[in-house]
């Protein structure tokens, strides 16, 4: 074991947490500032990804990907929303390394700048009547830049905020940045329709491409921001004392691996169901129980703003009893909630499906605010942003990406959503299962 691990939270033998010193003014401004930081910038940056997910069904197939084949064009969008999936761990591994050694703060900036740009450009970006070929190709490049960049934000994000927060409320803590999702897919969801609604026939033209230039001005206020953040107290002890590994990534794969696996496979109850509740379900409820779009969205929209409200509740509820115990019951309400949730889309009754709909991200919000902490309570401070940054976003290849995928080819086989149902019980199963090999180390100093 390296002689790095004996000081640091994260390794067996590491200290136990100790009474934290009252925190003076500077200190309380930083923390302040790390988790608004945080959260505002994985707001910009899940608000980027989602617009594209949003347009990729309703307009890139027209305008990018054309074909004599309407299901052709909508697989064509559908696979270059998909592969900024695969580049996320890439992302994760390459500014974890950059995270792990120059640190925290500039590299959340390089990823807030890189994430912005790419979706700014989309917006300015010519659609294939106008040049061809070119069009798509390019759209794809920058698609896959906005995965890249994604894959290094959540790490660095969750660090910032936990590492400048009080030790004592670690999930409190952690759950500032979890809530740039929600707020991301709402403030997404707002903007495509606000954009669909104000321009009417002109949004094929080019009202959708308002929502990616607003992203510009989102950018910038997050660059303000994040600037004014200083560098987290852990890392910059490390580096002071030249305490900084070579190689992050090798050593996070040498000695972390185990940990890395079971970070993946515990997102099996948060990102996937996530995934299938607010992506396949949009084709599922029109196409099976009659429902328009603007239906199922509003519905979406109303479960992002729940999600929303209970993700702080539930975050210092896990400060409470145990980010563990916290993490099991959202595997268990996910399991026990999977076949109603099919018997109510089925029943045709639309009041009952919107509440259900409204529902549907509970699981979520019970596990994604502890989540932070939880996963980066597995990795030492000096390969922690790159541990728990690759962990976190490999899941991406085994429950994000493939989620709605896996939905649609259950539902093929077997004609029936209690296919999927019965998918969405099995993940909270396998992420219980991988929640109890993790060690316990709440207890243990970020």
């Amino acid at each position: 074991m390296s002689t790095l691990d004996s000081s640091i939270a994260g390794d067996a033998g590491s200290p136990r947490a100790e009474p934290q010193m009252q925190p003076d003014a500077h200190q309380l401004r930083q923390r302040r500032r790390a988790s608004i930081g945080s959260l505002i910038g994985t707001t910009i940056e899940w608000y980027e990804y989602y617009i594209y997910g949003a347009t990729a069904a309703l307009v890139f197939p027209h305008l990018f990907f054309p074909s004599d084949d309407r299901l052709v064009s909508l697989m064509l969008s559908f696979a270059s929303f998909a592969i900024a999936f695969a580049i996320r761990p890439i992302g994760a591994a390459v500014f974890g390394h950059f995270g792990d050694r120059v640190g925290r703060k500039t590299t959340l900036i390089v990823t807030l700048v890189m994430t912005g740009l790419a979706t700014f450009l989309i917006g300015v970006l010519p659609t294939y009547a106008s040049i061809g070929l070119w069009a798509p190709a390019i759209l794809i490049l920058l698609r896959l830049i906005q995965g890249f960049g994604v894959g290094g934000e959540w790490g660095g994000a969750a660090l910032m905020s936990l590492e400048w927060g009080d030790q004592k409320k670690r999930g409190a803590a952690g759950a500032w940045p979890q809530l740039g999702t929600s707020i991301g897919l709402i403030l997404s969801t707002s903007a495509v329709m606000g954009s669909s609604y104000f321009t009417g026939d002109q949004f094929l033209e080019w009202g959708w491409r308002i929502p990616f230039l607003l992203s510009g001005i989102l950018v910038i206020v997050g660059l303000v921001v994040r600037m004014a953040i200083e560098e987290t107290p852990s890392f910059a002890a490390k580096k002071q004392n030249n305490q900084i590994e070579k190689s992050p990534l090798g050593y996070v794969v040498k000695h972390h691996w185990r940990e890395i696996v079971k970070v993946a496979f515990l997102r099996m109850s948060e990102q996937m169901p996530f995934y299938i509740f607010t992506a396949f379900i949009l084709d599922y409820a029109t196409q099976n129980s009659g429902l328009s779009r603007t239906f199922v969205l509003l519905g979406t929209l109303a479960a992002a703003v729940l999600d929303l409200i209970l993700l702080p509740i539930f975050s210092n509820m896990a400060d409470r009893i145990g980010r563990r115990k916290m993490y099991y019951i959202g595997c268990v309400v996910l399991i026990l909630m999977a076949f109603p949730y099919f018997w109510v889309l089925n029943s045709g009754n639309q009041t009952w499906i919107f509440i259900a709909i409204t529902l549907s991200l509970i699981p979520h919000a019970i596990q994604y605010g502890a989540q932070a902490s939880l996963i980066s309570e597995q990795f030492p401070v000096h390969v922690r942003y790159t541990g728990a940054g690759v962990g976190y976003q490999m899941s991406s290849l085994i429950a994000g990406g493939p989620a709605p995928l896996i939905a649609s080819f259950l539902l093929v086989t077997f004609g029936t959503g209690y296919a999927v149902a019965a998918y969405l019980a099995l993940g909270g199963v396998i992420a219980a299962v991988a929640l109890s090999t993790l060690k316990d180390r709440s207890d243990h100093l970020l």
